[in-house]
């Protein structure tokens, strides 16, 4: 095969998405010599195939919605019609060749960096580490650094489902290139991007079934899943509990899925047009050869760093969703400039998730930060807790979907808040308020004395917070 030369450079990146370029930007500023190898398309998961494409038909899908639901306002009617699918996975196309241009490939250009398109493999020893770059052309780049950062993301798992293999399964990604309007869907999954997909679809048209194995938003609140539980129901959305499947076929005359599962109530038989399995994702590791250069994997493949980013090898640090930690693209950049310091500064940084926010762009959403009240306890902290039905807030009133709550953890002894959960509109916002509170370490009695816009869901935090030393429901709708 031809041969076309060797990099040597100061940090090669392996990967394109959010914690690739953040490794990349803040190198380049450093004056450090970067090359970055992609296999694919530049941008990783969250431009390409994650937030920005789910967002945005989330967004459409909930403007549709609006339009059906005009009713809730007094004097307000309006209609809608079929959706044009084409037209709307074409302007979420052109939405996100838009972002991956401005916000990544001329990123590039700008900052100076290499970019190499192929098939990167580590060679050499765990001393001596390097890479081989298989391009489309069979043509190999060798590539040695005095770095090295693997930033290759995740993928959606494929579970071991008898009969999987030969259905037309969808994903969260293949769904979002569909032609038409499944007239059903079954989805796999109670997790974040399995609920999020649900509305989305119900939202367009679908008859949606969700299969879940334990409960909805399964790490958060209790009352989290008892909400959305019951705003699933109203848009017709069938959530089944505490179920798994077990097989799944096609129906040879309807071409529709027959799965196969077991609950409480024994074994039942669903079936869809189409099948979505959203289970979780996987780390991708595979073909990059880490054991030859001792960089250690866990057991589902994700590769094992430090707090530092570093991984079992000092040359080899990574970062993003390939670590398993949080998968959001926020927490890849953080890890990404976080690897670049100590790799060539030394600064000894560590990534901390104590005030990590977290966000299910449902409607209404979910927010939260800090700890749940089972986390609390379970780390032997004595705590107690308020829940504020959005009844009480007024932005909500307003809104007139009061469908949600704010729940406040505090510790019992000092009022220091611990954790802030929210299903509301905007609830992603309180949860980014949320943090500077949370870390900040205020208590109960500040957060209820401080400043709050009326009329604004922020306002809801307030509230909640008063709501540990009087009765909420008698207060003024405009009293401090």
């Amino acid at each position: 095969m031809p041969e076309v030369g060797t990099y040597e450079v100061d940090l090669a990146i392996i990967g394109s998405g959010g914690g690739a370029f953040a490794a990349a930007i803040r190198a380049t500023n450093l004056g450090q010599r970067v090359v970055m190898i992609e296999r694919s398309t530049v941008g990783g998961t969250c431009v390409n195939t994650g937030c920005v494409p789910s967002k945005a038909l989330l967004a459409a899908a909930e403007a549709r919605h609006t339009t059906m639901d005009a009713a809730r306002y007094p004097g307000i009617t309006a209609s809608t019609g079929p959706v044009d699918m084409p037209g709307l996975i074409a302007g979420k196309d052109a939405l996100v060749e838009g972002m991956r241009a401005e916000k990544y490939v001329d990123l590039v250009g700008e900052y100076g960096w290499d970019l190499v398109t192929g098939e990167a493999v580590f060679t050499g020893t765990a001393e001596d580490p390097a890479l081989e770059v298989t391009g489309a052309d069979d043509a190999r780049r060798q590539v040695r650094a005095a770095h090295y950062l693997v930033a290759t993301g995740s993928t959606p798992i494929v579970p071991d489902i008898e009969g999987l293999e030969q259905v037309k399964y969808l994903t969260s990604t293949t769904a979002m290139e569909l032609e038409e309007v499944p007239e059903s869907l079954l989805i796999i999954g109670g997790g974040y991007v399995a609920m999020e997909q649900a509305q989305l679809f119900a939202r367009l048209g679908s008859a949606v079934t969700m299969v879940v194995r334990s409960r909805l938003a399964a790490h958060e609140e209790p009352e989290v899943s008892r909400t959305l539980m019951g705003v699933f129901a109203e848009e017709g959305i069938r959530v089944i509990r505490r179920t798994t499947v077990s097989a799944v076929a096609s129906d040879p005359d309807t071409g529709e899925v027959i799965a196969t599962s077991t609950g409480p109530g024994g074994q039942e038989t669903l079936r869809g047009a189409r099948l979505m399995v959203a289970v979780g994702r996987r780390a991708v590791t595979d073909g990059l050869d880490l054991e030859a250069v001792g960089v250690d994997t866990g057991e589902h493949g994700e590769i094992v760093v430090d707090t530092r980013m570093g991984t079992s090898n000092r040359r080899v640090w990574a970062a993003g969703d390939v670590t398993g930690h949080p998968q959001y693209v926020y927490v890849a950049s953080a890890h990404g400039v976080t690897a670049v310091e100590n790799a060539f500064n030394h600064t000894g940084q560590e990534v901390d998730y104590t005030h990590l926010p977290r966000v299910t762009f449902t409607t209404p959403a979910v927010g939260a930060v800090g700890m749940t009240d089972k986390q609390a306890r379970a780390a032997g902290i004595m705590c107690k807790c308020r829940v504020l039905p959005l009844e009480y807030v007024p932005r909500a009133l307003v809104n007139r979907d009061t469908r949600g709550f704010i729940k406040i953890v505090a510790e019992a002894n000092t009022g220091r808040i611990l954790g802030i959960t929210a299903v509301a509109k905007d609830a992603g916002e309180l949860a980014a308020a949320g943090v500077y509170v949370v870390s900040a370490g205020m208590t109960v009695d500040q957060l209820a004395t401080l400043w709050c816009p009326y009329l604004t869901m922020a306002e809801g935090l307030k509230i909640a917070a008063q709501s540990f030393r009087t009765d909420v429901s008698k207060l003024s709708c405009c009293a401090a």
